[in-house]
């Protein structure tokens, strides 16, 4: 795994680890506005369940590189799965962690793709086969 890989796992992965603990604590508030009205379950547990999940998989993003793909692939999947959230949040107008304008908003959704394309990448997709050997070599051994 090469040294950008490495630091874009473990800096996304503490990064999980550091949202998912604020939701369970000091802007737990601030996430529960972000829950969209249409939601089925409700603002609290939704925020809680969320951060849990963040917490889990940043947690295992860095401290598992064995299983760097499969977790990478699960933290897409999860930041693709909280999009229609960050729609909403526009949609609805909601303000939420200094996002108070339309455009605030709107300039979010694309680091949405970002997010998800970092977690992949962290995780070892577009490497190489060669690259791949190494990796598993490394992590045998």
């Amino acid at each position: 795994m090469t040294i950008a890989r490495t630091a874009v796992r473990v800096a996304l992965g503490t990064a999980m680890v550091g949202a998912g603990l604020l939701h369970l604590t000091v802007a737990r508030e601030e996430f529960q506005a972000q829950v969209p009205e249409w939601f089925p379950v409700g603002d609290d547990l939704t925020v809680v369940a969320s951060g849990v999940v963040e917490i889990g998989l940043g947690a295992a993003f860095v401290a598992v590189p064995s299983r760097r793909r499969t977790v990478g692939l699960l933290l897409a999947a999860f930041y693709v799965a909280i999009f229609p959230g960050n729609v909403a949040q526009y949609v609805e107008h909601t303000d939420a962690f200094g996002l108070t304008t339309d455009r605030a908003r709107f300039v979010r959704l694309f680091f949405q793709p970002v997010l998800v394309l970092a977690a992949l990448f962290g995780g070892g997709f577009w490497s190489g086969a060669r690259q791949e050997r190494e990796a598993r070599r490394t992590d045998a051994g």
